[in-house]
């Protein structure tokens, strides 16, 4: 970002959002887009990464959606069941977070707006977190050197573990990884997390338990998806990997809310194309992806991408970049 990105335009098109010079603009619009979240919380969506919103911030999306856009559910967008006389939005989250439950699902209901919930299966294997949030939990909380298969990992300035030989991090060595490297190292970082299941903190990091899954499922306005049985790149690890991984989330998706999942976000939005076959030969029917560029030359019947949501602009600011595309 150039110094007058960050000085002058964001800040005016902010400034714009909150004078409603968009709303013609976005009223106007006509397409349609499938956007990304994460989680939300009740305040400090920054404290640890760049995936979260306020609960406030997100209630604010939701009343602009309803006036300006057309929501629709994920089978409505792959129906291309698309309103012509406004925008259509498809909401989606990823990572299955707890806050998912406590305080997506209350305003989506309270203002009739469907999503789709893409959740790992890493609870079934009797972990609280994802394996890369112990890794951003140590950044906080852990020393200032980690070993790791002979070699030494050093916390950077940015709180990121680096390797002193390689100089790759330590969350993209285990990128590569199946996950009985990364339960190892999870098993190494336990003594680093306890403080993450404080009241204060466990909102930004806990996964939704098989009974909120349940409970989330029961709502006419969420639908259930897989992010992968253990939030491994499935278009990194061994191809024999991701589809045990496709196959074993499905089952247990469907085990817990007694219904079809057949959509699948792949995490990190990676993929191949065997990954997308074997998708659809462990029998999802809606691929998601997010946009990635080295990927476009990829192409698959299934396959939609994503736009993900930037907590750093105002909601009207959010809208319009939602019907452009980007974030230029």
């Amino acid at each position: 970002m150039t110094a007058i990105d960050k000085y002058i335009t964001r800040p005016l098109r902010n400034l714009g959002g909150s004078l409603g010079l968009y709303y013609r603009r976005i009223a106007a619009a006509r397409g349609a887009r499938i956007v990304v979240y994460h989680g939300v919380c009740r305040k400090d969506p920054l404290r640890y990464n760049t995936l979260f919103v306020t609960e406030r911030t997100f209630e604010q999306h939701l009343i602009l959606y309803k006036r300006l856009f057309h929501t629709i559910t994920l089978d409505e967008f792959y129906q291309e069941k698309f309103a012509d006389d406004r925008f259509n939005i498809c909401l989606s989250f990823d990572d299955g977070f707890a806050n998912n439950n406590a305080y997506v699902l209350p305003l989506l209901e309270k203002y009739q707006v469907p999503a789709v919930f893409f959740v790992t299966a890493i609870r079934g294997e009797g972990y609280p977190f994802l394996w890369n949030d112990y890794l951003t939990i140590t950044s906080v909380s852990g020393p200032a050197a980690l070993q790791w298969e002979q070699d030494t990992f050093v916390k950077r300035h940015d709180n990121t573990y680096v390797s002193l030989s390689t100089k790759k991090t330590l969350a993209d060595v285990l990128r590569d990884s199946e996950f009985d490297d990364k339960s190892k190292m999870m098993a190494m970082l336990a003594p680093f997390s306890s403080f993450a299941l404080d009241n204060e903190n466990r909102d930004y990091w806990l996964q939704l338990t098989e009974e909120e899954i349940r409970h989330m499922s029961a709502s006419p306005w969420v639908t259930i998806g897989s992010h992968g049985q253990f939030h491994n790149d499935l278009g990194r690890i061994p191809i024999a990997g991701a589809t045990a991984e496709l196959r074993s989330s499905k089952v247990f998706l469907e085990n817990i809310i007694q219904h079809p999942v057949t959509s699948v976000a792949y995490p990190y939005g990676s993929y191949t194309a065997a990954t997308l076959e074997q998708s659809m030969l462990s029998g999802y029917k809606q691929l998601l992806g997010a946009g990635s560029p080295e990927l476009d030359n990829l192409s698959h019947p299934l396959l939609r991408q994503r736009m993900g949501i930037n907590p750093f602009i105002s909601p009207a600011h959010q809208a319009l970049a939602i019907i452009k595309g980007n974030y230029d």
